[in-house]
């Protein structure tokens, strides 16, 4: 299973789902430019040692990501997707996508991806915080295809 965050601008946020990945053996795949640089105290203090266990693929813009990972589906977690996480079939090669904190994925690209799911709120609220997101959808997807262990 894969994860991809889009141009991810905190810190923090990355290194827990770096973490994450690492205790799910998962693979995460950052599209760069991030908003920091992986030296960063902020991510170091959360990331830890976990960096070491985690594969992680970057790449220099999303075009890239997509020439590298043609044969893999795309789901793109979005607030504005119609389709509820838990009622999608996940595919044991899937990459879930994940938009930046503070802006999402730009309009062009949500044209692009067919593929959208989202997880259930309360209305009055505007959206999960990134890691919580990825530990919630990613749990489902392992769930679906026996992944865990």
């Amino acid at each position: 299973m894969h994860i991809a965050l889009y141009k991810p601008d905190i810190p923090q946020n990355t290194a827990a789902i770096i973490r994450l990945g690492a205790c799910l053996n998962l693979k995460i795949h950052i599209i760069e430019p991030c908003g920091f640089d992986l030296n960063d105290a902020r991510f170091k203090r959360v990331v830890m040692d976990y960096l070491g266990f985690s594969k992680i693929f970057r790449y220099i813009d999303y075009d890239s990501f997509l020439s590298k990972n043609k044969k893999k589906r795309i789901v793109l977690m979005t607030t504005k997707a119609k389709r509820l996480y838990h009622k999608f079939n996940f595919k044991k090669n899937d990459i879930l996508l994940f938009g930046r904190e503070s802006a999402g994925v730009p309009k062009s690209l949500h044209k692009r991806i067919y593929n959208k799911v989202k997880v259930p709120m309360n209305k009055k609220t505007r959206s999960l915080n990134v890691a919580m997101s990825v530990a919630i959808i990613s749990a489902e997807a392992l769930r679906q295809n026996n992944l865990l262990k």
